[in-house]
Parts: structure tokens; sequence; C-alpha cells
């Protein structure tokens, strides 16, 4: 563990850094020359009661001196997001999931980190080679939302981890339990409801307009993307209801292109259109259904095509590069974008569009997903 934690390799630099010797430190500790050699040699370490001389020494933390990070800054949560996601796409999944499991042991108190991880075992959990694997995944992802929930003072943070909490316990079947944690706070009838427009109207009220205006677009964006996310959850539900499905489509397609929804949100899109044709397949209406996978073609084509996946504002919705810029991930998406290529490539095997299987605008869709995927590889 002290290997780990570099201090051996600390107390050597911070000792050339005074610009003294081995001798002169040890005299000031006590020791011998030969025991602070070994210090730094990594031979043997010092007595636990002289840590905080040494740390006094120098100018630093214990925690500095050990190269213990108890918390870590957003940049560096990003950072270890990033290297994860990325080894989950070209790794093997347990070692990769092995290294998580080190990370949340080493930054077990730092809750904005541990929060992240459920974030992206959330994401990944489904590329696990055993079912059960997979399940424990989620079981870890729940104990760990508890913890934060049970131990962080930021209300902000244990929404987040409530929300999470919820979405591992909808994949493990337990609904009551899901009911039972969000009932109570997502009642509609709530203040809390009303305080993004509270905040607005108190940015108007003491002159400060800039940030009235970047919480407004902020508030809009945001129901742009709840309503379009809404309108999947709906099509899935009427699925069987040509006549309800159409009207979802014609309502929501409006909104979509009136705010260029396919530019400034490929993924929400795709989403849309992937789930738009599961609903035409229903109501055996394939020409339609064609359609809307080439719309998804094209949304995930836009998406592969960009060295990363990332959240971002357009000519419209100017001021919400600031706003992302302050989310715990920033722009960053939440899966790799070579796991987003393959994760496509397995919808179309749904087996709703098995009839599709020889048809050349299916296969023309299909092809862009393979390609995709190749030049990632390169």
């Amino acid at each position: 563990m002290m290997n780990e934690l570099h201090l051996s390799e600390n107390i050597a630099g911070l000792r050339r850094e005074k610009k003294i010797t081995q001798e002169e430190l040890a005299d000031f500790l006590g020791v011998t020359k030969a025991a602070v050699s070994k210090w730094e040699n990594g031979q043997t370490m010092p007595d636990i009661l002289l840590l905080p001389q040494l740390a006094g020494f120098f100018g630093v933390t214990v925690d500095a001196l050990l190269g213990y990070e108890a918390q870590l800054s957003r940049e560096q949560i990003r950072h270890r997001y990033l290297e994860l996601c990325g080894d989950f796409a070209k790794l093997p999944f347990s070692e990769v999931m092995e290294r998580a499991r080190s990370l949340v042991h080493r930054y077990y108190a730092c809750y904005p980190f541990l929060l992240q991880i459920c974030v992206l075992y959330l994401n990944h959990f489904m590329l696990a080679e055993q079912k059960e694997e997979g399940k424990q995944i989620l079981k870890e992802g729940v104990e760990l939302c508890g913890r934060i929930l049970e131990e962080c003072r930021d209300v902000g943070i244990c929404q987040d981890a409530s929300a999470l909490k919820a979405a591992f316990l909808l994949y493990l079947g337990r609904g009551e339990e899901v009911l039972e944690l969000l009932e109570p706070v997502l009642d509609l009838s709530c203040i809390f409801w009303q305080s993004g427009p509270v905040l607005l109207r108190a940015y108007c009220m003491t002159g400060r307009m800039e940030p009235a205006k970047s919480c407004a677009q902020m508030m809009q964006y945001r129901d742009l993307v709840n309503l379009v996310g809404g309108a999947v959850q709906l099509l899935a539900l009427h699925e069987a209801e040509p006549g309800r499905c159409r009207e979802i489509m014609r309502r929501i397609e409006g909104v979509m292109e009136l705010y260029q929804v396919e530019t400034l949100h490929p993924n929400l899109a795709a989403q849309y259109h992937y789930q738009a044709a599961l609903a035409c397949m229903a109501c055996q209406e394939q020409e339609k259904a064609l359609k809307f996978l080439e719309s998804f073609g094209r949304c995930v084509e836009a998406l592969l095509a960009s060295e990363r996946i990332r959240l971002h504002g357009d000519s419209y919705f100017d001021r919400l590069d600031e706003w992302i810029d302050r989310l715990p991930l920033g722009d960053l998406a939440p899966r790799d974008r070579k796991f987003a290529g393959e994760n496509a490539l397995m919808a179309l095997s749904h087996p709703a569009f098995s009839q599709l299987g020889d048809n050349l605008r299916f296969q023309a869709v299909r092809d862009i997903f393979l390609k995709g995927r190749d030049f990632i590889k390169e």
C-alpha cells in the first residue's frame, strides 16, 4: 500500500527540493542516515509516529507526504472517467472493472467521484460476459449510492444518487423499491419543481441579466431533452396503437425540426428515430420504419465521425456550453463512441427488424455502423 502511495519517492523528492542531505534529515528526526536511505529506497517505512514530524519538516500535510488523495478535483474525476470509459471499449471487461473497484476503494470518501463511478457502472454493466456478473455490478451500484446517501451532505449529489439508485433497482427488477425511493420526491405539486423559475426571477430581481439569460436557456434545453425523451417512452408504451403513435410522431417531429435536435443532440435524436422505427414495424408500416432507420443511421454516423462524443450547444443555445462545463463530467458523453457504435449495430438485430434483413436500405444502414466501427479501430 505504501508503495502505491509513493511515500519513498515523496520523501526523496521533498528532501532534494529542500536541498538537505539524508544525514541532516536523520539528525532532525533523531534516526540514522541509514534509516532515511532505506525509506527512500523503499526497503523500509518510517514509524507511523514520525509521519507528522516528516510532514511538518517539509511543510506539507501527511496526506501529501504519503501521496494520498482523499478527494479528486472535477478535472481529475473527468479524466479518470474518460480513461475507464475508453478502457471498456478496448480491454477485457473484468480487467476494467477491477481497476474501477480499486479506484472506488482508494477514493471511498470522494462522493462526486463515487457518483460518476455509478454512472459508469450503469452505462456499461451490460458488457459483462455473464448475466450474474452484470447483476453483481448493479448491486454494487445500489450499495455505492446508499453510501453516498448515508454519508454525503451535498444535497445535489444526494439527489443524483437517489436517481441512480432507482435506475439500478429498476434494472434489478425491484420496482417496489423504486417507488418507495422516488414517489416521495417526485410529487409534481411540490414547490421543488418551481425552483428553476424562482432562480430565474431572482436573477432578474437583482439585475443579474446575463446569468438570467443562461438560466432560462438551460431550463429550455432541459425541457426540450425531457420532451423528446418522453416521446421515446410514449412510443414504446403505445406501440400497438397506430393512431396514437402517428400523433406522437407528428407533434414531436415538429419540435425536433424546429430545434434542430439531430445536430444539437444526435444521440437523443437517434433514440427517437430508433423507437419510432420499432413502433412503425409494430404497426406494419415498413416504409416509414425504413425512413426512421435511415435517420437513426444518419445520427449514429454523425456521432461516430466525431473524435469523441460530446454534449454541446448551437447557434440558438449559445450559452449552453457554459452550463455543460459545470456538469460533473463536463461535455463528456457517458459512453465511449466505439461502444456507442457497437450498441447501435446490436440494435439492428432486434426481432422486429427481421423482416427487413434482405432490404437494401436496411443493409445500407447496417453498413454505416460497420464502416464506423472499422474507422474507429483504425
